[in-house]
């Protein structure tokens, strides 16, 4: 491998990976187990019917279709009825109430959110029911309710992937070590979490796409927490080492692979002045490629690339820094 820019190292690495990228379907039931009790949710009609996938990941407030203006209509969000709805549907007639959200609810709304705990209306219960639309309550005032599901809805219909790696939080940094299998990324990760620093995911790191085009790292359900450590077996960290020792999970911010040093690139940059890339689901994070042989220290060496990388983003890079004081010395005459 050469890495010696972004595109040829994000293709080299990309080739390498095997993972299937996937973009989960979310229903309103994912919606409350996620964060039923932060957004004060409750259910009032069509509880049966929480397996209603929402088909785009979104809070709709539906001021116009309420006017009886259904054209360019967000049909596939959830719709969030607020103080300013509510009081509007309060002076209909029961009539032209049900007209309306009759007309909403036949163009097949994932659900529909009354906030600030209003009395849902009769007749919305009843279209609930007839075509299996869910109605829930929060109390939530509606800002608050629309900015917190937004945030839970693209979080839950993120683009994931799982990687065969390691993830932990070193020296504040999201570090992924990958590698082939029985290099030694578990063992120095070990290494890692006695020196203070914190163990996202061992082995198997599920990761998932940002809005914001960041990666964001955490363990698989059944094995947060746990470790496989060859000669020993499994291993709880947060037993052996306290509760600092977790956590849920963390943007990826540096990765560092693991390959044995006969497989390492002769014309790899020594230096460190080249920047190299490893592209995961469309974004491009750093990357250290780390020669394994016998004797070499890859808990002190992954430490420091994570430390070294700290000072890069804070603008102090040693290679750059040196490099001027070479020229400095042969520019005032001394050898």
């Amino acid at each position: 491998m050469r890495p010696i820019n972004a595109r040829d190292s994000a293709h080299a690495m990309n080739d390498e990976r095997q993972f299937r990228v996937r973009r989960p379907s979310v229903t309103v039931q994912n919606l409350l187990d996620r964060g039923g009790e932060s957004l004060r949710l409750h259910i009032v009609a069509a509880g049966d019917h929480l397996d209603r996938v929402i088909r785009e990941p979104a809070i709709h407030r539906p001021g116009l279709a309420l006017a009886g203006f259904f054209k360019h209509f967000a049909e596939s969000r959830i719709q969030l009825i607020g103080l300013s709805e509510y009081d509007y549907l309060s002076s209909l007639s029961p009539q032209v109430r049900s007209e309306r959200f009759e007309e909403m609810f036949s163009r097949r709304i994932p659900a529909v959110v009354f906030a600030r705990g209003k009395r849902v209306f009769r007749e919305v219960k009843e279209f609930a029911e007839r075509y299996d639309a869910p109605v829930l309550s929060t109390r939530l005032i509606t800002r608050q309710f629309q900015n917190a599901a937004t945030v839970m809805l693209e979080e839950l219909s993120a683009f994931r992937c799982r990687l065969h790696a390691t993830l932990l939080n070193v020296a504040g940094l999201g570090v992924l070590l990958e590698g082939p299998a029985g290099i030694g990324k578990s063992e120095t990760a070990l290494g890692l979490i006695k020196r203070g620093h914190a163990l996202i995911a061992d082995d198997m790191t599920e990761l998932r796409r940002t809005g914001d085009q960041t990666l964001i790292g955490s363990a698989v359900a059944l094995t947060r927490h746990y470790m496989e450590i060859r000669g020993i077996g499994i291993i709880h960290v947060p037993s052996l080492f306290g509760s600092a020792s977790v956590a849920s999970e963390k943007q990826v911010d540096l990765i560092v692979t693991l390959r044995p040093s006969g497989e390492a690139d002769p014309d790899s940059d020594r230096m460190g002045e080249k920047r190299q890339f490893s592209e995961i689901m469309g974004v491009q994070v750093t990357q250290v490629v780390i020669p394994v042989a016998p004797g070499r220290d890859l808990v002190n060496i992954v430490e420091t690339a994570a430390q070294e990388w700290r000072l890069r983003l804070a603008g102090h890079v040693a290679a750059r820094d040196l490099d001027e004081q070479i020229k400095q010395r042969l520019t005032s005459g001394h050898a």
